[in-house]
């Protein structure tokens, strides 16, 4: 049950409004992200938000890991984003795999402000 679970909230994207907006670029990307860092997507589920008075509509991703999950929702009308990767480290340390698809998130959406956040999941105390 040992785990790494790390969150970002993105604040005023400069990104092309496409990763803010377009399910499936944002969809695939997700996917493309998670196997460039070593993990292994084995399902995607991808919903597009419709547009309101506000702006356009956001999209949620979620992409399932044979390692867990990574979780994208996004706010074009504040041109913000929360991030969510979580893997389990059981039979072995997918920490910086975690790592390397936040950042790679991260620079994807080009934040001008970000509130990012690591929790050890499952620590057993001594």
């Amino acid at each position: 049950m040992h785990g790494l679970h790390l969150t970002a909230d993105l604040h005023d994207c400069q990104c092309a409004m496409q990763w803010l907006t377009d399910k499936e670029a944002l969809g695939a990307v997700c996917v493309k992200a998670a196997t460039a860092a070593g993990l292994q997507p084995v399902g995607k589920l991808v919903h597009g938000f419709p547009a309101t008075p506000q702006g356009p509509g956001g999209v949620t991703a979620t992409v399932l890991l044979a390692e867990s999950h990574l979780c994208i929702h996004t706010w074009p009308e504040q041109r913000g984003a929360t991030l969510d990767v979580y893997v389990c480290n059981f039979g072995g340390d997918h920490s910086a795999k975690a790592h390397a698809l936040m950042e790679c998130l991260v620079s994807l959406f080009k934040p001008g402000h970000s509130e990012r956040n690591e929790l050890l999941r499952g620590k057993v105390a001594a």
